[in-house]
């Protein structure tokens, strides 16, 4: 097996969903030693400003700064691509590209390309995460950039208070609760196809799974670093689209 890329990790949003990501690219990853596991650095990273406040209440610090200077310091210290595990935070994943000169795996683009690749022709794909990706549309753009559109759970004042609640005390039934009905709904819009797309909501993905095909993008994220680690994907280069990474 080849020597695998070091990947650096823009984390902490949250740090539950960031160790989830390093867990999951662990199991997932095709090792027969230690040496055969992908090196990571990983900045972990709990005090970048909060996405919601800024894209949903209009208050608090840019992200956007914090998440440049952290992509910089993951590139000076050797990493040979980026990852992050949120969603919300691919907002700002234009001044990311624009601070390095490493490939940026976009699971936002991914995603909406796998969802599209499994959707029936017409049918709307399901958006669970964050009122914020609905609010800033990076879904709606990244399903319409391969043909579709996205479709939204109806109660998004429930789904923040699942994310706020898991964030708070860690996953619950009551937030497993809200996923599945937000599941369900979606399915009700004529979503089959539907997009676990929060890092928070990973943590609870089974709630969702009960009642549609669901795509995690956090699974999405680990089979896109692996194909880049090894070489099977090439991640786009500055200033390019995102299609190629993990492809």
């Amino acid at each position: 097996m080849s020597t695998p890329w070091r990947i650096g990790i823009l984390g902490g949003m949250g740090p539950e969903a960031t160790v989830a990501l390093m867990l999951r690219l662990i199991e997932a990853t095709p090792a027969k030693d230690d040496a055969d596991h992908i090196p990571l650095l990983v900045d972990m990273n709990p005090q970048v400003p909060s996405r919601i406040a800024r894209l949903i209440d209009g208050r608090g610090e840019d992200p956007g700064p914090v998440l440049a200077e952290m992509a910089r310091g993951l590139e000076r210290a050797g990493a040979r691509a980026l990852a992050m595990p949120c969603n919300t935070a691919h907002h700002y994943a234009p001044v990311i590209r624009e601070a390095v000169s490493i490939p940026f795996i976009d699971m936002v683009d991914l995603a909406a390309r796998q969802a599209m690749a499994k959707a029936s022709d017409g049918a709307p794909v399901g958006v669970m995460g964050s009122p914020a990706l609905q609010q800033i549309g990076i879904f709606d753009a990244a399903l319409a950039r391969y043909g579709g559109r996205a479709a939204y759970p109806s109660d998004q004042p429930a789904l923040l208070r699942a994310i706020r609640d898991i964030k708070s005390a860690g996953p619950s039934d009551a937030a497993a609760t809200i996923l599945g009905t937000a599941a369900a709904d979606l399915a009700a819009q004529g979503a089959r196809v539907q997009l676990v797309a929060c890092t928070e909501f990973s943590l609870i993905a089974y709630a969702a799974a009960e009642k549609a095909e669901t795509i995690d993008t956090l699974d999405v994220l680990v089979e896109a670093m692996i194909g880049v680690a090894f070489g099977e994907a090439s991640g786009p280069q500055k200033g390019e689209g995102t299609a190629n990474a993990g492809a």
